[in-house]
């Protein structure tokens, strides 16, 4: 974290900075489509993403470890157990206490500064424990279900610090929208990677409709090929997604102008995967898909362009309400 974006925000407690430098290494280090546009936000917004960012990345990790690489200690008990210490260190940090890990000193703070709803964490380490137990979700409602606290509430986190220019419930559906297509497009390029965890993202209804299941979906990825029931699957699924983009795309004019260009970037980086599985004609049972950096770099270049068009003329925004100003008791949903 650069001191410039801390002083910009008005984090000047130093453990209180450290921490906001720890969530933003783990952005560069795992997120780099999102750390990339990211850097298109004003300086002053940049901590508080990379404060939630962080906390889902760590939350994620915990749940993710695949069986044959994990040591001999992270055992599905091991991983229950750490999971629930970061839900009750979470809880205690929301109601004021001290917290003992970096991740959630920043993702507390952020709460507090922009007076985020309790409920949306709640519903995501709800979803996190379901990926200690849920192998497969039979429909796309059950997907939904799931998708829910893994990635809408991501969006909605976001909001309030990214600002709006219409009423923040307005704008509320599509920046959920926006978290289930970027979930849903990483579920689509991981599907042999989340298989070797021994998940399936891909609905089951979905897959039955094109005769496909779970052993077709093993057999080609001990096979390294791709059957054409399991690729029309996989169609129906980018199609379902590229919808689910459609929907996001109507909240960016939502947005503060300052914040467009971020958000409209991360869309198009992301999207920009969809395309890359589509014209490598759906090949993800056996590697991941990417998109080139020549095209990451042109996405970047975009939104640099929009950066300069919004800041033209803006004033800065008033900085977050100190920590100490403001109650820890949320008042109401924030969206």
């Amino acid at each position: 974290m650069t001191a410039r974006e801390l002083d910009a925000a008005g984090i000047t407690e130093p453990g209180t900075r450290a921490a906001y430098a720890r969530c933003r290494a783990l952005n560069a280090r795992h997120g780099k489509t999102y750390f990339l546009a990211t850097r298109l936000l004003p300086a002053d917004r940049r901590p508080f993403v990379h404060a939630l960012y962080g906390f889902a990345r760590w939350a994620d990790d915990i749940v993710d470890t695949v069986e044959a690489d994990a040591p001999a200690n992270v055992t599905p008990a091991a991983r229950r157990e750490e999971l629930a210490a970061l839900e009750t260190a979470l809880a205690d940090a929301l109601r004021g206490g001290r917290a003992h890990h970096p991740v959630v000193t920043a993702l507390a703070d952020t709460v507090r500064r922009h007076r985020l709803d309790h409920a949306l964490f709640t519903d995501f380490m709800a979803s996190m424990r379901m990926d200690l137990t849920v192998t497969a979700y039979p429909t796309y409602a059950d997907l939904a279900a799931y998708m829910h606290g893994s990635a809408a509430v991501i969006g909605l986190q976001l909001l309030p610090v990214l600002d709006t220019v219409t009423p923040r419930e307005e704008a509320a559906p599509a920046a959920a929208a926006l978290g289930i297509a970027f979930q849903l497009t990483n579920f689509l390029r991981d599907v042999g990677e989340d298989l070797d965890r021994g998940r399936i993202y891909i609905p089951g209804d979905i897959l039955a409709a094109h005769g496909a299941d779970r052993a077709l979906l093993t057999w080609c990825r001990r096979r390294g090929t791709t059957d054409p029931r399991v690729r029309a699957a996989l169609r129906e699924t980018a199609e379902l997604t590229r919808g689910v983009y459609r929907r996001a795309a109507v909240g960016i004019p939502m947005l503060a102008p300052v914040s467009r260009p971020c958000v409209d970037t991360a869309l198009v980086l992301y999207r920009g995967i969809l395309d890359e599985i589509e014209a490598a004609d759906y090949p993800v049972l056996h590697r991941r898909v990417a998109v080139p950096r020549r095209r990451r770099a042109r996405g970047a270049a975009r939104g640099l362009v929009g950066v300069v068009s919004s800041r033209v003329g803006h004033r800065v925004r008033p900085r977050p309400v100190p920590c100490g100003a403001v109650s820890d008791t949320p008042e109401g949903s924030t969206v």
